[in-house]
């Protein structure tokens, strides 16, 4: 047998025993160096598939009814504050306005009469007073003359004087007494000069409050005519438009939405991922509708309660079949970079967030 066949007939020679001792040594050091620093980075990242990208909509509602006359917009355009949107058709307003613009123009004319009537009569109802009981002396005066000659006549002898001269002073006496009479009546009427006065100030005072009535009908019929423009309370874009021009809008019927520019992320995490996570905590997030886009930010607060404290049935956990389940809590994560200017986010977009636990 040559050499060559007894190179090529032999077997491979196993490596020496040390050596496979070290190799599976360094082995068992790497597995557990690997996971030690899984363990070590999963406990510095906590992320979740349940986040969603969130914002503010605002509806849009009429003040008042009335057919749609203007409709200024479209489908998911880009409104500014300001901007008219819809204009209701306002004649009825109008009238009413104007109607409205008579009738505080009326009760402020009643109201300056009252008001001069009331001055007259702090002049008039004591100088009536005065008068009248400056009268009643005088008629009292009379009357204690025709009194006075009314006795002469009686008392002197029937030969000194005539029938015609007794008569005619019994007369005066009767006439000094109604004289007297009307005179007293005069001053009792004259003599609640107060009262008088109040009454007119009572007036006065009805008057202002219905030019304050007819004030704030005009205010609110100025307002109506305002609210015919309905206008974008701030910048966003128009969705769920629900109205056609010549439609009837009602008050408060839900016209559209305006979503605001401003969007971030909100996270569901559950309750044992909360343990370390602090506002102020850096995240990375990526969007399933936007695959290339990669977003960074920052952990903005924690909800104080879970998202089953707030649902229109919380469950009752003190029943006896209670089930232990864990819990998720809505986390605010603000957006700080990497948004596309020219690529708005929708609201409710699927979001993966993953938080840099310090």
């Amino acid at each position: 047998m040559s050499n060559t066949e007894t190179q090529e007939g032999a077997k491979p020679r196993a490596l020496p025993r040390k050596t496979r001792i070290a190799a599976g040594v360094i082995a068992a050091v790497l597995v557990v160096v690997s996971g030690v620093a899984y363990a070590v980075m999963s406990g510095r990242e906590v992320s979740t598939d349940d986040a969603y990208t969130d914002g503010r909509a605002i509806t849009i509602a009429p003040h008042v009814a009335g057919y749609v006359a203007e409709l200024n917009v479209t489908d998911n355009e880009f409104v500014h504050q300001g901007q008219v949107l819809v204009r209701i058709q306002c004649t009825d307003y109008l009238a009413t306005r104007d109607h409205a613009q008579g009738a505080l123009e009326s009760a402020e004319g009643q109201l300056a009469a009252a008001q001069t009537d009331l001055a007259l009569a702090k002049i008039t109802y004591p100088e009536r007073l005065s008068a009248a009981q400056a009268t009643l002396a005088t008629e009292r005066a009379n009357l204690f003359k025709a009194q006075s000659e009314f006795l002469r006549q009686h008392d002197i002898p029937k030969e000194a004087t005539t029938s015609h001269d007794i008569d005619f002073a019994t007369a005066n006496r009767n006439a000094a007494e109604g004289d007297v009479a009307q005179a007293q009546a005069q001053a009792r009427i004259a003599q609640p000069v107060n009262l008088n006065i109040d009454d007119a100030q009572a007036h006065v005072e009805q008057l202002q409050g219905e030019v304050k009535l007819a004030q704030g009908d005009l205010d609110q019929a100025k307002l109506n005519v305002g609210y015919c423009d309905v206008v974008a309370p701030q910048d966003g874009w128009v969705t769920k438009r629900g109205v056609e021009k010549g439609d009837y809008i009602q008050v408060g019927q839900q016209l559209f939405a305006i979503v605001s520019p401003e969007v971030w992320v909100t996270a569901n995490f559950k309750e044992t991922q909360l343990a370390h996570m602090r506002p102020g905590q850096h995240v990375s997030m990526t969007i399933d509708a936007y695959p290339n886009l990669k977003l960074k930010g920052h952990v903005d607060s924690i909800q104080e309660g879970s998202g089953g404290k707030f649902t229109a049935f919380p469950a009752e956990n003190a029943t006896g079949n209670f089930v232990k389940i864990v819990q998720r809590v809505p986390v605010k994560i603000v957006i700080d970079s990497g948004l596309n200017p020219k690529q708005p986010l929708p609201l409710n977009l699927s979001v993966e967030p993953t938080v840099e636990l310090q």
